[in-house]
């Protein structure tokens, strides 16, 4: 099968490749570096690597247009700095807008988007179902929303995964490669006081490969354990996993660009996609920890703003 994968460098796209390359199928990865890394895309036949922006209307219609896949993992996102909104909004709206246009021009059968869960903003509750309303206040949040809603309402078949925090190969966001680097490096650490789902790369790519390969009904699909864990559990699990003696760590109030809690509801597409997540949170943390034991952290990015001084 031919599959574009717009964003394919970053951490879900370089799996999804190391997982669906080797099985025989043809890739075709856009991406302009801003937090993907071009040595993570291996030089192999059946890679095709353009380096270049999904904001760039005449490049996405010209790949698709010669490429002709019959997949769509739309995997591109900016929020390396948020208070970049112009950037924010052509990729991940201007983007999103290019990708739809070229896929109906093309006879492309099936779009997989990728949505953060900050769509939601501060929720009412959680778990959050599927069924609340999205209220995003960043940046990030917004332009991910408005490029999700010009896909859904596209007439494409689309299929937008929105994702608790994917722990795998590669990881370079939140605290835990954070938490890593600096407590082997002897620096001090915070925790903010907030909950977040973890989710195992190999739960996701569950969850992605069902996507691919059933016949979902177009629509957005929470993706998540449905269990919550603070980040001082997750700054916990890592002095364990270091076996180190646990250093003082301050609890702080989340910032303003920050949420609280943000733990997803799975129940619908659970039931929908007949699929459970398989690790649990320690399981997974364990995991991710492990993997820069062999490989170590390359690079650490947030979509929140720098804390003031």
């Amino acid at each position: 099968m031919k599959i574009f994968i717009p964003g394919g460098a970053g951490c879900l796209g370089t799996s999804i490749i190391d997982k669906y390359l080797p099985l025989g199928n043809e890739i075709l990865v856009l991406d302009n570096f801003a937090t993907g890394k071009k040595q993570n895309l291996p030089q192999i036949k059946g890679l095709t690597v353009i380096e270049g922006s999904v904001a760039n209307t005449e490049l996405v219609s010209k790949l698709v247009k010669e490429f002709q896949p019959k997949l769509v993992i739309h995997s591109a996102a900016a929020y390396k700095d948020p208070s970049n909104w112009k950037e924010d909004t052509e990729t991940n709206v201007i983007g999103s807008i290019n990708i739809a246009k070229a896929c109906l021009e093309n006879g492309v059968e099936k779009l997989i988007n990728f949505q953060t869960a900050l769509n939601y903003g501060r929720p009412d509750k959680t778990p959050i179902p599927i069924t609340a309303t999205s209220k995003p206040f960043t940046s990030y949040g917004i332009s991910k929303t408005a490029g999700e809603q010009f896909l859904l309402n596209s007439g494409l078949n689309v299929i937008s995964l929105r994702l608790a925090n994917i722990c795998g190969p590669r990881l370079a966001i939140g605290p835990i490669p954070t938490f890593y680097t600096r407590l082997k490096d002897g620096k001090n650490c915070f925790c903010s006081d907030s909950l977040r789902d973890f989710l195992d790369m190999e739960d996701f790519l569950d969850v992605l490969d069902i996507a691919m390969n059933k016949e979902i009904p177009t629509g957005a699909y929470n993706v998540s354990t449905g269990v919550g864990s603070s980040i001082k559990e997750v700054f916990d699990c890592v002095v364990e996993h270091l076996n180190m003696i646990a250093p003082e760590v301050p609890i702080v109030p989340v910032g303003a660009d920050d949420v609280k809690e943000v733990v997803l509801d799975p129940s619908h597409t659970e039931k929908t996609f007949n699929w459970k997540a398989k690790y649990n949170f320690k399981q997974t943390i364990k995991k991710q920890l492990e993997w820069y034991d062999a490989y170590g952290v390359t690079d650490i990015f947030s979509h929140l703003a720098a804390p003031k001084s």
